[in-house]
């Protein structure tokens, strides 16, 4: 029978100890090629804040997600926030405390500012460092109740801003599913181009209309193709408006200029993940987009949950990774043995809408498809090596795209052309309503969770935005 790799924590050591040590040696030992595993994500610990313990909550203490936030309506500066259950630990608050020791200390005191940046740029021994130091703070028992508990915000009083200011941002194209069936409907005879299965691909974006779940944009205006072949292009507000489904990824560490990261250092420099609404004018885009890709269509606005969930968070729901054996394999740069093994997140998506309809006549907002992340064609490691391969210099804070998550079914349509096949068939809604494209007025909500038997929920979060009236 093979022992349970988290019993050896099933009880709380002491913060500092020679107990904590004889218990790590031994899970060492058991579980060498489990590096990313440890004490944090044994999923037998319990939290004092009571909420943290409900099941399905998706914010259990094996999670810890950060955000930026301050109470809403205040004039308070935002400031880096824990999630446990649905409460927030105001970190600026706690470094003040100096309850924390070495590195988790460290990494506390790069949270006293708005935003993340500080803390990413540390690097890993600090995330991780500070992880462990607030799970043993959180958990049942702990010592450190009393002088914690105050500092409490609930969730349901908080209002946030992106975690990171956001320096720059690319957009992949990561789903294969995705590609073929827009490319199906472009080029029926060939809908992926040749360099597809060989390189991740991705442009870069416009960082400045990155906003926070709630975000709220008017419908863009630009120029549309012309109704005949030689004629004039019409300007107006979009009138094939979508959304895609995708997740957002948030560099900690960077590179300096012209220094590659290799796929073995990518995951060094992963901070974590969010999800990511990249809303689309799909009529601009066509007029556009040829020969330097996107513009107008993409850079109207981008919404991002507040909460970014670790990768050492995530480390459970990591999955094999590989080409379908038929398929070019990577290149020798984007290969390796533990992307292979584990290099796929296990990771389930919803879409959700809902109308000014649906809203006036208190109805629930209804699915519209589901997906996972673990169908993606390349992998976030694959995404950081490509994209510094040419000494391209990250920075802690950019935010990669995974570009629209489409599965392999039609109900996992990750977007609305998809959907429709292109405006041609339309979408019932339960309400009455039919949809092709987005109408003013709708809301997208998308939300992100990883579940497996034996371990808690462990959530993303959601995002949502709406569509306002275009300014014409």
């Amino acid at each position: 029978m093979q022992e349970n790799p988290y019993s050896l924590f099933s009880q709380r050591p002491p913060y500092n100890g020679c107990i904590f040590n004889y218990k790590f040696k031994l899970f060492l030992n058991l579980f060498k090629r489990m590096t990313t595993l440890n004490e944090t994500h044994n999923p037998q610990l319990q939290s004092w804040v009571e909420s943290a313990n409900i099941p399905g909550n998706g914010f259990p203490i094996q999670n810890l997600p950060f955000a930026s936030f301050r109470k809403a309506g205040s004039q308070e500066s935002f400031r880096p926030g824990v999630a446990i259950g649905d409460q927030i630990v105001d970190l600026a608050a706690l470094a003040n405390l100096n309850l924390f020791e070495g590195k988790a200390q460290e990494a506390l005191n790069a949270c006293r500012g708005t935003h993340l940046n500080e803390l990413m740029a540390l690097g890993q021994e600090y995330w991780s460092a500070l992880r462990l130091a607030l799970s043993r703070a959180l958990r049942s028992g702990s010592d450190l109740q009393a002088s914690i508990q105050p500092l409490l915000v609930p969730q349901a009083d908080a209002e946030y801003t992106t975690a990171a200011k956001i320096g720059d941002y690319t957009d992949f194209y990561i789903s294969v599913h995705h590609a073929t069936a827009v490319g199906k409907q472009f080029r029926p005879d060939n809908p992926l181009l040749p360099n597809y299965k060989w390189i991740p691909i991705g442009y870069h974006g416009r960082a400045s209309s990155i906003g926070v779940s709630g975000q709220q944009f008017h419908r863009p205006v630009g120029q549309l193709r012309p109704a005949t072949e030689g004629g004039k292009p019409e300007l107006s507000p979009c009138k094939r408006l979508d959304y895609e489904l995708e997740l957002g990824v948030f560099i900690g560490s960077g590179n300096e200029l012209g220094h590659r990261i290799k796929i073995e250092d990518a995951p060094k420099h992963i901070f974590g993940l969010c999800i990511l609404n990249d809303w689309s004018a799909r009529d601009l885009q066509a007029w556009e987009y040829q020969p330097l890709g996107p513009f107008l269509a993409k850079n109207f606005a981008s919404t991002i949950s507040p909460w970014v969930v670790t990768t050492e968070a995530l480390a459970p729901f990591q999955t094999a990774f590989s080409h379908p054996a038929e398929d070019p394999q990577p290149l020798e740069y984007l290969s390796s043995e533990e992307n292979s093994k584990a290099g796929a997140y296990d990771l389930k998506l919803d879409v959700l809408i809902s109308t000014e309809k649906s809203r006036s006549s208190n109805q629930q907002p209804a699915k519209l498809a589901s997906s996972n992340f673990k169908d993606a064609y390349w992998t976030i490691a694959q995404m950081v090596t490509h994209h510094t391969v040419n000494g391209c210099n990250l920075q802690p804070g950019d935010l990669l795209g995974s570009g629209t998550l489409s599965g392999p079914n039609p109900e996992e349509a990750g977007s609305l052309l998809e959907m429709s096949e292109g405006g041609k068939k339309p979408i019932e809604l339960p309400w009455g309503e039919k949809r092709t494209f987005l109408e003013d007025g709708d809301e997208i909500i998308i939300k992100g969770v990883c579940r497996k038997e034996g371990y808690p929920d462990i959530s993303l979060g959601s995002v949502s935005g709406t569509v306002l009236k275009a300014l014409f």
